[in-house]
């Protein structure tokens, strides 16, 4: 097949709960604890790993109003420390400009970034997938999942995938999918839920 008649894969790489993931980077003890992360003068809850969200803490909660929680379940918080979380992304982006060349990269947030395989062999994404996961967690400390599909917005939502739904592995790739498992996938996701809707 001619390279530019391939069809597009694209891959959307993404840090969970970055930064909640960064301190523990430097707290590895903290693995199996929950923790939050609070904004500017540790006002309220900017972000929030899986432990937390279970606990059913929304994003943006007053600090004063979940304290009791926190003691009862042993949460640790953090304050905010954007150099580190800003150091970390970069380095983060550094390791997955491995995957592609410059141009074929779109650093999309801070932990967000879509790698653009169309033009470039790709026989197994899955493989691709754990070895970006694999490398990210081994070279930065930072535990990521990637979805692939033939836009941005099906790689947001392989991602979301990939994420939320174990048997993924932490890899989804819906362009190895049928066309009716992609149907299945994308029905059961409510249309306010679709990335960019």
């Amino acid at each position: 097949m001619n390279p530019s008649d391939r069809p597009r894969r694209i891959a959307l790489v993404d840090a969970n709960s970055f930064y909640c993931s960064c301190e523990r980077v430097f707290r590895p003890d903290l693995e199996n604890v929950p923790v939050v992360v609070l904004s500017n003068n540790d006002g309220c809850v900017v972000a929030r790993d899986r432990l937390v969200k279970q606990l059913g803490v929304a994003m943006g909660v007053p600090w004063f109003q979940i304290k009791d929680l926190a003691k009862k379940h042993g949460l640790v918080a953090f304050s905010s420390n954007y150099t580190l979380y800003g150091d970390l992304s970069r380095r983060f982006m550094d390791v997955l400009g491995q995957f592609v060349p410059a141009p074929d990269q779109e650093v999309y947030s801070i932990d967000e970034c879509f790698l653009d395989f169309t033009h470039h062999r790709l026989d197994d994404a899955t493989a691709t997938g754990r070895v970006i996961r694999d490398r990210v967690k081994r070279w930065t400390g930072l535990p990521v999942c990637v979805g692939f599909g033939a836009t941005k917005t099906l790689a947001k939502m392989a991602n979301n995938c990939a994420k939320k739904q174990p048997r993924w592995g932490g890899v989804c790739d819906l362009t190895a999918v049928s066309e009716t498992e992609l149907n299945d996938v994308l029905g059961q996701v409510e249309v306010r839920d679709v990335w960019g809707i």
